[in-house]
């Protein structure tokens, strides 16, 4: 499929380019790219992508260009059955004389098709039912004819708006139901006419909701005015010229507030209330009368209608019930809706609005446009009009098609041989017969569908049954077979084995093991059986020829000598042999094909190869460690090994360490000299006494030999000195009993003022008052009882 992709995906820029080049080139140019596409639509339908195929079923699923070849000795032992499945071509090239493809003659095995007829009970296409049986991938085109009958039935409704500006139009739509229906009978003898009409919601902001108003919407007092409402279905379609006058008669203007009217709920209700508006099997015209826009869905949000419109007949007492309750429908719900019920809409509108109803014609197939005069006089000859212009152009198109099918059309008609989704004629007058290829594609094995397919504008409609054909049709006997080896039946050239049997010919007998344990021991690491080429018998591996002729081998076909690396288009470049996918080299040769002689010369740097540091293969250092370079000299990301390192490079130098004893032993890929200076330290490691080691390290060949160059001093940490701690001590120790003996000092000093200035001021006091402030009277007076005074 992707290459069919990119060669149209090709063809398209190729196009372009032609388009681009000059005029005499032009012709000669898309005449070879027409040539290039149907070459490459015959390669599409030729090949046979063959995937995962073990029965005639598959082969046929696999796509419209497999056949299976029914032959029984067609595959030879060891096989696979996907061997059968090709190109017709291909397998009788490969000698095969009876192929299991469905013939494409079957296609279509049933057909209802009645003649084509006017008259009362006209028939205007055929055939009116077909079945198909395809076959996934392959398409199937049949003839569908049309041919406009004469006096085909013709339903007429008109839907006016009954807004206060359309006051004059409606004056002269009354007069004009017998005159409508004898222009309608003059063309097609068979007519009827219905009438309704519509304004808009009675909420705000589309109408007045003041009480008085709604009963009474019309400014002018004076005249008759009927209640605001939505939509009412005023007359059901009749043939009864007088009673639609009579009928229309009774109408009132009414009105409301804003421009745009409420004309889409109002077609939604005409389209889907059939038996009520009395919709019959004929020519189906819905006349919409207006001189202003419309509202749409997502309008009704202004009155806080949220409901979206449900596509069903809302009527009661012929008035549209839910009209303040639902949204507006969209154009994309009432273009499906008229097209659903073949109703063809005819746009009578005057001159101010005709650009937003002709835009809105172009999303409504099959409708029309037509410019009222300012009173509506023109309406009888502007709906004749519309009418013959839809008529005589007819649509083909098809309704919702079931999933994996597709349909295309092409006609006899002027532009026809394009093939597109809809087949379209133009200018198709009465007793014309028009006829479309219509090809259907089912694009995978589906069960029984059916969809329908017919001109836009009639009830008339082609069923169109479809089924797959996804099963080969051999014809076989189902009975034992000596080609099984009575073990089982032959179905479709192959062996069908009975339960407990398997193998190319039946010829294994599973005993006590199940079919899918003895499968499994021919999968390696739980791959593919047998690695796809060979054949599981009894648990073991039968492997397949190769295409050259040889063999595959080894326990599960996992090898073969004839796919190594090739050199110069020699496998192994002519210097080895090929086992099992890989080159085994002859002596002096080496590569993974076999392309490079053995030497050492090109990896050579001073007697040494890759600096011992890798292999010379092919003529190139293949180094290690992560060594890099042409002769593995440098490593990029090797760090200098100096903390590693410290402990040997302290016995050489210093003689002491942990390696005191065995230094030589233990470091002796280390080579170092001691030196007086150093212009730069790569390292600087402790030694065991706490000193700092200063040295360089430079690598030799090969790895982990390093020359060493220490610096002779070490920076070893000088002692404490022991005089200046303990006087420094002292000095401190002194400095702070100084501290403290200041601090009380100043304290007691302090005290001995506040008790000063107190005694100075009890003693001014004194002065002043006659009294020692310090004495205090006896709290206690002793008397002794001896003592007189006298």
């Amino acid at each position: 499929m992707v290459r069919v992709q990119k060669a149209i995906y090709d063809s398209w820029i190729s196009l372009d380019r032609c388009i681009s080049t000059t005029e005499m080139l032009q012709a000669v140019c898309l005449r070879g790219l027409l040539l290039l596409l149907v070459g490459r639509q015959a390669y599409t339908e030729e090949q046979c992508l063959k995937a995962s195929v073990n029965t005639c079923g598959d082969c046929i699923k696999s796509g419209p260009g497999c056949a299976w070849c029914k032959d029984l000795n067609f595959t030879k032992t060891g096989e696979q059955e996907a061997v059968r499945c090709d190109t017709v071509a291909s397998l009788q090239k490969r000698g095969c004389s009876q192929t299991g493809i469905i013939n494409p003659k079957n296609d279509l095995t049933k057909i209802s098709n009645k003649p084509l007829i006017a008259g009362k009970n006209p028939v205007q296409i055929q055939p009116q039912e077909i079945q198909l049986d395809l076959r996934p991938g392959r398409p199937y085109t049949f003839e569908l004819k049309f041919q406009r009958a004469e006096g085909y039935p013709v339903d007429l409704y008109y839907l006016m708006d009954l807004s206060y500006s359309m006051k004059d139009d409606l004056e002269n739509v009354k007069q004009l139901g017998n005159n409508l229906l004898s222009k309608l009978k003059d063309t097609t003898g068979n007519a009827r006419i219905g009438f309704g009409s519509f304004v808009d919601k009675t909420l705000l902001p589309y109408t007045d909701t003041n009480e008085a108003k709604l009963q009474r919407p019309c400014s002018d007092k004076s005249e008759p005015c009927q209640p605001a409402f939505g939509f009412q279905h005023v007359l059901s379609l009749t043939q009864d010229g007088n009673k639609f006058r009579d009928m229309v008669a009774k109408q009132h203007i009414s009105g409301n507030l804003d421009p745009p009217e409420g004309s889409l709920d109002a077609i939604m209700q005409a389209a889907v209330c059939v038996n009520e508006i009395g919709w019959g099997n004929s020519t189906r015209l819905l006349v919409l009368a207006t001189d202003d826009g419309f509202h749409m869905a997502g309008d009704g949000k202004l009155a806080a209608i949220l409901e979206p419109n449900q596509e069903t007949c809302q009527l009661v007492q012929n008035k549209y019930s839910k009209s303040n309750l639902w949204d507006y429908p969209s154009v994309g719900q009432i273009a499906r809706k008229l097209e659903e019920q073949n109703i063809q809409p005819i746009f009578a509108v005057t001159k101010k609005v005709e650009t937003v109803y002709t835009e809105l014609s172009k999303l409504i197939p099959k409708s029309a446009v037509g410019v009222l005069s300012e009173d509506s006089g023109n309406i009888v000859n502007l709906i004749a009009e519309a009418y013959n212009n839809l008529t005589s152009e007819v649509i083909m198109a098809h309704e919702a098609l079931p999933g994996s099918i597709s349909v295309k059309y092409k006609s006899n008609c002027e532009g026809g041989d394009k093939s597109s989704d809809r087949g379209k004629c133009d200018n198709v007058n009465i007793g014309k017969e028009v006829i479309f290829q219509v090809t259907v594609t089912v694009e995978k094995c589906i069960t029984s569908q059916s969809f329908l397919i017919g001109p836009l504008g009639f009830s008339e409609k082609l069923k169109v049954n479809v089924t797959t054909r996804c099963e080969c049709e051999c014809d076989d006997k189902n009975a034992p077979n000596s080609h099984c080896g009575g073990n089982g039946k032959v179905v479709c050239g192959g062996c069908s084995c009975f339960s407990g049997f398997l193998g190319q010919r039946c010829e294994c007998n599973l005993g006590q093991k199940d079919e899918a344990s003895l499968k499994a021991q021919c999968r390696k690491d739980n791959g593919t059986e047998c690695e796809g080429k060979g054949d599981c018998l009894c648990g073991r591996c039968q492997c397949h020829n190769t295409d050259s002729g040889g063999n595959f081998y080894g326990k599960f076909c996992e090898c073969d000598d004839e796919h190594c690396e090739k050199f110069d288009n020699k496998q192994c470049a002519g210097h080895g042999q090929c086992k099992c996918g890989k080159c085994e080299c002859d002596q002096g040769y080496e590569g993974t094909a076999c392309h490079c002689a053995k030497s050492d010369e090109a990896c050579k740097i001073d007697s040494n190869v890759c600096y011992n540091r890798g292999k010379c293969v092919c003529n190139q250092c293949d180094c290690e460690r992560g060594y890099k370079g042409p002769y593995c000299k440098s490593c990029p990301t090797c760090q200098r090994p100096c903390q590693e390192s410290g402990s040997c490079v302290e016995c050489l130098a210093f003689g002491t360490g942990p390696f005191e004893k065995n230094c030589t032993a233990a470091c002796k890929h280390l080579q170092h000299t001691l030196v007086e200076k150093l212009i730069k330290n790569d390292c600087r490691v402790k030694d065991k006494e706490g000193c700092w080691m200063l040295f360089t390290m430079t690598e030799q060949l090969g790895f982990d030999k390093y020359f060493v160059t220490v610096l002779k001093d070490r920076e070893c940490p000088e002692g404490p000195n022991i005089a200046a701690i303990v006087g420094g001590s002292l000095a401190a120790v002194a400095l702070i009993g100084l501290l403290i003996l200041l601090i009380v000092k100043a304290v007691l000093y302090a005290s001995d003022l506040r008790e000063w200035k107190r005694f100075e001021k009890d003693r001014k006091h004194e002065k002043t008052s006659g009294t020692n402030p310090l004495f205090q009277n006896a709290t206690t007076t002793v008397q002794n009882p001896t003592f007189s005074g006298d």
